[in-house]
């Protein structure tokens, strides 16, 4: 079968949503996982009102047995995964109208425990249960959805637009999930897996606020890039409309 099989968690909206309907250019047939069974049907009733060929999946990422069922999914309906993106997300603060901020001083230990399950240790338990599916792939793509808030260079830097806009625990969590990319990256080099970390920007949807520079449109772009990259694309990178970004 020579269409390309993707896996969007948390593509019932937002970023997620925008990367499916934006796959449809290359041809995909797109899976969205939604934690509500009933929002992504909506989500997939829109999607193939636009002409993509999707489908949805009962999913939380935070949920292990999710991660197994996700496998079986694809394992016995494709036999394959050639797409994964990581979108899945919470924010706990990081962007306007999320929540007050977290300094690393007086961040709450059960917050801190919160984000990092869903932001770093339950992507990495997800790309581990699918890995062996992205294997069977001709060419497998693997996208994080990381934030410029990640970087730790530009975080350091006084002159950085950045330098004032900490929230620790979610900042953490994706410079955890950068040090993710880099080293699978590293361990899958000799494939033809590619994986790299996506800055989508900060985009109006519910997640960035309404006072967001971007538009919904343009917030998928760096995703879908990463996830249709030619052979002699990149991989270990982080990057933000196919510009590389400082880790």
């Amino acid at each position: 079968m020579s269409q390309k099989i993707a896996f969007i968690t948390g593509g019932n909206r937002g970023i997620g949503f925008q990367t499916a309907l934006e796959l449809k250019d290359a041809g995909v047939k797109v899976v969205i996982g939604s934690r509500d069974l009933a929002q992504g049907e909506q989500a997939v009733a829109k999607l193939r009102a636009a002409g993509v060929d999707a489908d949805v999946l009962k999913f939380d990422i935070t949920k292990a047995a999710d991660a197994k069922a996700a496998y079986d999914y694809f394992n016995s309906k494709y036999g394959r995964l050639d797409i994964l993106v990581n979108n899945a997300g919470i924010a706990a603060g990081a962007f306007p109208g999320a929540g007050p901020e977290h300094s690393a001083a007086e961040v709450p230990l059960e917050l801190l425990h919160k984000v990092f399950e869903t932001n770093f240790f339950a992507q990495v338990a997800l790309t581990q249960a699918l890995l062996p599916l992205l294997k069977k792939s001709t060419a497998g793509r693997i996208v994080n959805l990381s934030s410029v808030l990640a970087s730790l260079t530009m975080h350091s830097a006084p002159k950085s637009p950045i330098y004032d806009a900490k929230s620790f625990a979610y900042d953490a969590s994706k410079t955890a999930l950068n040090a993710f990319t880099i080293h699978l990256a590293w361990d899958l080099r000799n494939t033809k897996i590619k994986v790299n970390s996506a800055h989508p920007g900060w985009v109006k949807t519910q997640m960035g606020g309404p006072n967001a520079i971007m538009e919904l449109s343009e917030g998928a772009k760096t995703s879908v890039a990463l996830a249709t990259l030619a052979d002699d694309g990149p991989s270990g990178g982080f990057f933000h409309m196919g510009q590389p970004l400082p880790w």
